[in-house]
Parts: C-alpha cells; sequence; structure tokens
C-alpha cells in the first residue's frame, strides 16, 4: 500500500535541491538544510516508496551524438483499443523519445529525434508507419527548443 503523498518543506527543500544538481551528495544536501544525511537517506527513500521520486536519469545532449533532428509526431489510430499494442511496437524504436496518450487532433503524440532528414524517412517509413493499426501520421519539425524545465515548488 503506497503512504499519502504528502510531503512537507523538509521534502520539497531535498527535491529543489536535486532538480538544480541530481549528483548533489546526500552529506551536501543534509549540510546545506541542517539535517542529518540519515535524514535525507530516509526522505529520499519515502518519497520513492510513494512514487514522487522514480529513480533518477542522465540528460544526454544528443544534438552532440549527432542527432540533430527533433520532431514531434501526431499519431491516428484507426481505432483507440489498440493504443497498447501500437505503443508497444513505438516503445522498442530507439528514436522515439516520448509518447503520449492525446484528446484533440492526435491519438498519440510522439518526440522523435533522427540523424537528418534521410534517417528521419527511414523511421517513418520503415517502422513507425508500418505499426498495425496507424492510420496517418503528421511530422512537426521542432526548429529549437526553447523552454525545458524541471517542476517548480513554486506551483500551488
Amino acid at each position: 500500500m503506497v503512504p499519502e503523498l504528502e510531503i512537507d518543506d523538509i521534502d520539497q527543500e531535498i527535491l529543489s535541491i536535486l532538480i538544480a544538481d541530481a549528483k548533489t551528495p546526500y552529506a551536501e544536501i543534509a549540510k546545506r538544510i541542517s539535517v542529518s544525511g540519515g535524514t535525507i537517506h530516509g526522505r529520499m527513500k519515502k518519497m520513492e516508496h510513494m512514487g514522487i521520486v522514480r529513480g533518477s536519469t542522465l540528460e544526454i545532449d544528443t544534438v552532440k551524438l549527432g542527432y540533430n533532428l527533433t520532431v514531434f509526431l501526431g499519431i491516428h489510430l484507426q481505432r483507440g483499443s489498440i493504443y497498447g499494442s501500437v505503443i508497444k511496437e513505438l516503445e522498442d524504436i530507439p528514436q522515439v523519445l516520448e509518447a503520449h496518450y492525446t484528446t484533440g487532433v492526435y491519438n498519440i503524440f510522439v518526440k522523435v529525434i533522427c540523424k537528418d532528414t534521410q534517417d528521419l524517412r527511414d523511421v517513418l517509413n520503415d517502422r513507425i508507419q508500418a505499426i498495425e493499426g496507424i492510420q496517418t501520421t503528421e511530422t512537426i519539425l521542432s526548429l529549437e527548443e526553447s523552454i525545458k524545465k524541471p517542476i517548480s515548488f513554486d506551483i500551488k
């Protein structure tokens, strides 16, 4: 059973520090907010158990690895009931970084990275549009990522 999702000011301070720099050692966090290292460790375990913290990630600059093209794909499905099977197949495509089940114009909205337009063409034709149940796709090219930020505790 998951405990009630309730965090206090100390939890928020811990999260704020880790959001700014996920590699901050627990001892340094403890020193900055005047609690013990054990308190930080315990609080982090609690927030992991609550599902607030779900592991940690490494942010990679994909452009420096040669993936110069970011596109968003709007996907129309033949019917909504095949969403799960389509997602499983999209998950197997390395260039697909995100997929969202959406309302409105598209059933699924996907973020894809590619090395160039030829790579995009190959991913679209050979992988994505070949998935059973995808009716049509619409490709939206990203010219620049202008805002990317983690959650802020100023949100109420």
